[in-house]
């Protein structure tokens, strides 16, 4: 038989594996201390209040919540996740929202429905590898788009759209991953301006602007009413309740919800019915930015004590990125460093970071490198950049 990969669809073989995954398998080593993952804080989980909601939902609904449900969604959930989106700063209603295992799913099937091969997505450069991932199994070509301090740059985004005809932009404004940085409002209302005179979809990822810590909330790019027939927002309550809940949704034109919600039947038929009921009763109970104050007030500890060890350990004329939110620092090593060299001189140190060239589309730069700094308090953190600074002392 010939090889087993040349039977195999083309784009599963030549989509790369998540550096971020693979590093996920070895942080379960009690003896790593990981910087490695997007991981919420467990301690900070409100267990007692899910429990709460879990045991209403089986005790009042449990048939309903174990049985089959809507592809769509739950209509609680869909209220719900309609509800915080409008009070994210985009009016929305039920019927514009699809519910998802997760904001994962949602780039999933976005990428099932919209893309076709050698279709031309225009990225941020670096970008979410597991975006990348999504739109690659099904045959996307990126183009990047040049970014600085503030995100996307609307000039260069003009540019590529008018030179590449993309089918999809996409974009995390809000506490970017893996760089943090943030698009400032001014800017948004640019990209809003060159998306509505163009024929292409928009794709706005925001798992974590809730995760701000400074009073300014800045408004997905995705309320202006000119995109209502173009533009997809996708969130989450992974990073602010659970990830393991994987409860997360799509915001979108009703039309293209409804081609969406063909493609989930043949991937997943549904999102778990206990856990959308368990949400949606949760959101309904408690105020959930009041839970999060204590939470930002602990992950903004956090992120300072990695910035204040980050800067005492890495190398002189390296550079990091200063986020306002979310959960990652980005950093470039100065001319000659690799740190993609350095990632099992760490591990062999007892700890782990993401070097930065997987994340990139074209031109990676073999010097960056991602830290999350909201897994670990900040004594753990200081053991950990200790751990580190003799693997960058000696490279």
């Amino acid at each position: 038989m010939e090889s087993v990969r040349s039977h195999l669809n083309e784009y599963v073989t030549t989509v790369g594996k998540s550096p971020i995954r693979a590093l996920f398998e070895l942080s379960f080593d009690p003896t790593l201390i990981s910087f490695a993952g997007g991981n919420p804080a467990s301690e900070l989980f409100d267990v007692e209040g899910l429990t709460k909601s879990f045991t209403h939902i089986m005790e009042t609904a449990g048939q309903r919540a174990l049985q089959y449900a809507s592809t769509d969604g739950e209509p609680e959930m869909r209220q719900a996740a309609a509800l915080r989106t409008t009070q994210m700063g985009v009016p929305t209603t039920a019927a514009q929202v699809l519910i998802t295992s997760g904001s994962q799913q949602g780039l999933g099937l976005l990428s099932q429905t919209l893309v076709n091969p050698g279709d031309v997505v225009l990225v941020e450069n670096p970008s979410y590898v597991s975006a990348l991932q999504a739109f690659g199994l099904q045959g996307a070509e990126f183009k990047p788009i040049d970014t600085d301090e503030g995100g996307v740059v609307p000039e260069a985004l003009d540019a590529a759209i008018r030179q590449w005809k993309p089918k999809a932009v996409y974009m995390i404004p809000t506490f970017q991953n893996p760089t943090g940085v943030t698009m400032p409002e001014s800017r948004r209302r640019a990209i809003a301006d060159i998306i509505a005179a163009q024929d292409t979809w928009l794709i706005e990822d925001d798992p974590y602007s809730e995760l701000r810590y400074t009073d300014e909330q800045q408004i997905p790019i995705s309320a202006d009413p000119r995109l209502d027939d173009r533009a997809f927002l996708l969130n989450t309550l992974s990073k602010v309740l659970s990830p393991g809940l994987r409860v997360g949704w799509i915001r979108g034109p009703e039309e293209i919800l409804e081609r969406i919600s063909v493609a989930k039947q043949a991937n997943a038929l549904q999102t778990s019915t206990v856990d959308q009921l368990v949400a949606a009763h949760y959101l309904e109970s408690n105020d959930l930015q009041a839970k999060l104050d204590p939470v930002r007030a602990e992950y903004a500890r956090r992120r300072d004590a990695m910035l204040t060890g980050l800067r005492e350990v890495l190398p002189p004329g390296s550079a990091l990125t200063e986020p306002e939110g979310g959960m990652f620092v980005w950093a470039r090593l100065p001319e000659g460093f690799d740190a993609s060299a350095l990632v099992y001189d760490a591990i062999k140190a007892g700890t782990m970071f993401v070097p930065g060239a997987p994340f990139y589309v074209a031109d990676p730069d073999p010097r960056t490198l991602r830290f999350s700094f909201v897994s670990n308090t900040p004594e753990v953190t200081h053991e950990g950049l200790a751990r580190l600074a003799p693997v960058f002392a000696g490279a």
